[in-house]
């Protein structure tokens, strides 16, 4: 199966008309040489080797950043099979589509010097014309964001001859609807996150003011909100569900609190969880009742009409 990726070229898309000119993407994140024979196949592999040179390199920088560029580092470069698609905004409102041809290479001394080479096509899609799901995805902060799971949607914006059917008859892909509640949930947390009680203690993590805590990449899949105690002690794991939630999510929480400990957390550092749905069960409330480092959060759907 051919995946999407939604690729960033530079920061505010300042890299994107050489890569559009050229045929290619790529990435930089200060990695001044040759990386061919250093990209084994799991990422974490990666990160465990490059993390300390990322960080040796740029020491005001936490591990959480460090992750995250390695991580964004290696799907470029390895992650992204030949023949998977790219969206990457023009940083005018529109997305230019193109397909993976070649292997990682290095180019020393250039833009974006860990690159690939790109089929980019003549059409593009207008970032007005998205579902609002796929413009959260697409619009997401940091480098790289997998979007497969829209393939049937952007596949309807590029029903041409020389764009060959890719995931619209795979019958694992979901309808990208049956993630709305969820995403709108999401949405609504992170931009009114310092009205809500955990505002008050813990901020969304933040790189050079970019909210990079969201949707947060780890070995055993993306954490929802990744969060930071304001006194920098504590970091906070949220685990967001539409409608009730089942006792696998604290299974699923502690994977990623596990990760976030062992992988992500400063020296001193503690992690906890947070699991907000809309409702909860018996199975849940026995499973919570023996942690102390995860707490269940309520939210509330409110609808109401008005007559002038």
């Amino acid at each position: 199966m051919k995946n999407y990726y939604r690729i960033m070229l530079g920061k505010g898309s300042i890299y994107a008309n050489d890569c559009f000119t050229e045929g290619f993407i790529g990435a930089d994140f200060g990695f001044e040489f040759d990386l061919s024979n250093n990209l084994p196949e799991n990422w974490r592999e990666f990160n465990k080797e490059f993390i300390p040179y990322f960080l040796n390199k740029y020491p005001e920088k936490t591990k959480i950043a460090a992750g995250l560029a390695c991580g964004a580092l290696h799907t470029i470069a390895k992650g992204i099979h030949v023949g998977d698609f790219i969206l990457s905004p023009d940083g005018f409102g529109s997305y230019h589509v193109g397909e993976v041809m070649g292997e990682y290479f290095y180019k020393s001394g250039q833009l974006l010097p860990h690159r690939r080479s790109v089929k980019w096509f003549n059409e593009t899609i207008d970032r007005s014309e998205m579902s609002m799901e796929l413009k959260n995805s697409t619009g997401s902060i940091g480098t790289v964001s997998l979007i497969t799971k829209y393939g049937v949607e952007i596949e309807n914006f590029l029903i041409t001859p020389d764009l060959p059917s890719i995931v619209s008859t795979d019958p694992s892909i979901e309808d990208p609807t049956v993630f709305a509640l969820e995403k709108h949930l999401e949405d609504f947390l992170v931009h009114n996150w310092k009205q809500t009680e955990l505002g008050k203690i813990y901020d969304i993590f933040e790189d050079e003011g970019e909210i990079v805590g969201r949707q947060y990449p780890s070995d055993t899949g993306p954490i929802d909100i990744l969060a930071v105690s304001k006194d920098k002690k504590e970091l906070l794991i949220v685990e967001l569900k539409r409608g009730r939630a089942s006792d696998q999510v604290v299974g699923q929480i502690q994977r990623y609190m596990g990760y976030v400990l062992q992988e992500l957390a400063e020296p001193g550092q503690t992690v906890k969880g947070v699991i907000i749905a809309l409702d909860d069960d018996l199975k849940i409330r026995r499973a919570l009742s023996v942690t102390n480092n995860i707490s269940f959060y309520r939210y509330k759907v409110s609808f109401k009409l008005f007559k002038n």
